[in-house]
């Protein structure tokens, strides 16, 4: 199973472009169907629909939660998928049953003085210092994925119409933007910081301080550790800069369509996800919209 494993997540990779922090997922749940089967003495290639139901149940002694159940299932589905369209098996088991729903769950996003907070931990007259601050710009003025910061070449921004290009999910290329703000702090990282870092060329944007290109888990790593910094207690990560991104353009007015395209959302559904109002946005509404009274 270990062989067929790698050959899955190597057609991730390689062909589908799945990002390496999307691969390790699949990875680590499919070891995790892996060693349900090997307690249950199951084969891996001659599971049926019951062995499945008894999965499901298997999955239930633990205290997951539903979009965590809804991952593993759809890992160990397309792994079956993979296997049934390649022929070591002759259906895919997986392939009637259901997920359980997601509870639908609002995104994180940062207030602006939180945002503002977490701007001013890192040491802008630092070397790393002032990467990692501009680390922090790149995530939020763009709204990318951390894997795709991770592949951002110098080349790929234009300073004069401010926008970079970004290779997607999938592939895919798309242009997002950047402010004055953003711009600002990458034109002082790039020829003052990256300038020290580089040992050698090195077309990669964000470089760590061997000189090398900076990982989706060093960037992840950086961000977490300004955040341990910071005085903000919920549960975020450097992917809630992408939603507090989305949160506050359309709370600005930006359309949907358009926050669509810069987040690279094939479907609308993943954008709508967005359109919740916040507790700031909805006090200014009411501030405007309550007629005045007089106080007698």
């Amino acid at each position: 199973m270990d062989k067929l494993i790698n050959e899955y997540i190597d057609y991730l990779e390689y062909e589908r472009k799945y990002s390496k922090y999307t691969t390790d997922n699949y990875r680590e749940d499919l070891y995790f169907f892996k060693s349900y089967l090997e307690k249950e003495s199951l084969d891996f290639l001659d599971i049926d629909y019951s062995s499945v139901r008894l999965f499901f149940n298997y999955l239930d002694e633990f205290n997951f939660r539903k979009s965590t159940i809804s991952r593993k299932i759809s890992a160990v589905r397309s792994f079956y998928k993979y296997l049934a369209r390649n022929n070591y098996i002759p259906y895919n088991p997986f392939e009637l049953v259901s997920s359980p729903k997601k509870e639908q769950r609002l995104p994180k996003f940062l207030y602006k003085n939180e945002l503002l907070e977490l701007f001013s931990i890192p040491d802008t007259e630092d070397v790393l210092g002032l990467r990692n601050r501009t680390i922090l710009e790149v995530l939020y003025a763009t709204g990318m994925r951390v894997g795709e910061v991770e592949n951002v070449k110098v080349k790929d921004i234009n300073f004069r119409e401010k926008e970079i290009k970004v290779l997607g999910k999938g592939n895919k290329e798309r242009i997002v933007y950047f402010d004055d703000v953003c711009s600002k702090y990458l034109d002082l990282y790039i020829n003052k910081s990256r300038k020290e870092l580089m040992k050698k060329n090195n077309d990669y944007l964000f470089l760590n301080k061997n000189g090398t290109r900076l990982t989706a888990r060093g960037i992840r790593l950086i961000v977490h550790n300004i955040i341990e910094e910071s005085s903000i207690k919920t549960n975020i990560s450097p992917h809630t800069l992408r939603h507090t991104f989305a949160t506050h353009l359309l709370n600005a007015g930006c359309d949907i369509i358009s926050v669509q395209e810069l987040l690279g959302h094939e479907s609308l559904k993943a954008t709508q996800v967005y359109t919740h109002i916040t507790d700031e946005k909805l006090r200014e509404i009411y501030m405007k919209s309550m007629p005045e009274r007089k106080i007698k």
